[in-house]
């Protein structure tokens, strides 16, 4: 996305939920794709949650995993996982609240997540997207109630029953509101569900994605 990684950032550092959106969208028109199915993590499912209720017709199927888009009490987690500024000690301080398998955390995750996040300009950009008070982000990439209750797309929800970024209820809320969705709560597992779960959750999607009828 945006502001991300290898990708450019926006020279005037504004970020928002319309921008991204409008980047996805302009991704998949250079690549000429019309539709396709999204799978959308933490922040990317409220990217996908807001692909799918902007332009129905060019999403296919969702899968949202451990989701932001709906209101939630912004959590002490992604407080601090959003206000996160570049040392190693802050990066191993925040990876706890990723797992709920704290021997997964390694120094050398750690090591490769901070080198990453002191690219240059990677840590400026992030700085720029969510600033304190972060409450309002969290408002601000929520998609309306009534817009996700129209969705018609088959949906695949996933949370860990342990996570301390997002908290559970969200994924509760989006399968109350999305008429045709299915969910799946891990125990024993945190926010990585595609890390502690990996073997489970992808045997999930693929099925979810490939196996079944996709008349709807």
């Amino acid at each position: 996305m945006a502001g991300f990684g290898y990708t450019d950032r926006f020279d005037d550092g504004i970020y928002g939920l319309d921008r991204w959106i409008d980047h996805v969208f302009g991704f998949l028109d250079a690549l000429d794709i019309e539709s396709t199915s999204v799978i959308g993590n933490s922040f990317g499912g409220a990217l996908a949650l807001a692909m799918a209720a902007r332009q129905p017709k060019r999403v296919e199927r969702l899968v949202l995993m451990g989701s932001v888009g709906v209101l939630f009490p912004i959590t002490e987690g992604l407080d601090a996982v959003w206000g996160y500024t570049p040392s190693l000690e802050n990066m191993q301080r925040i990876m706890q609240y990723f797992a709920f398998d704290q021997s997964r955390l390694t120094p050398a995750l750690a090591s490769m997540r901070y080198e990453a996040s002191i690219r240059p300009g990677c840590s400026e950009a992030f700085a720029q997207m969510f600033p304190a008070p972060r409450q309002r982000w969290v408002e601000a990439m929520a998609t309306p109630v009534a817009d996700i209750q129209a969705l018609p797309h088959e949906t695949l929800i996933v949370h860990g029953r342990d996570d301390q970024v997002i908290p559970p209820a969200t994924s509760l809320a989006l399968h109350e509101h999305i008429e045709n969705s299915q969910l799946h709560m891990f125990g024993r597992c945190g926010h990585w569900t595609q890390i502690e779960q990996a073997e489970r959750f992808n045997r999930l999607v693929v099925e979810f994605l490939f196996n079944e009828s996709k008349d709807s």
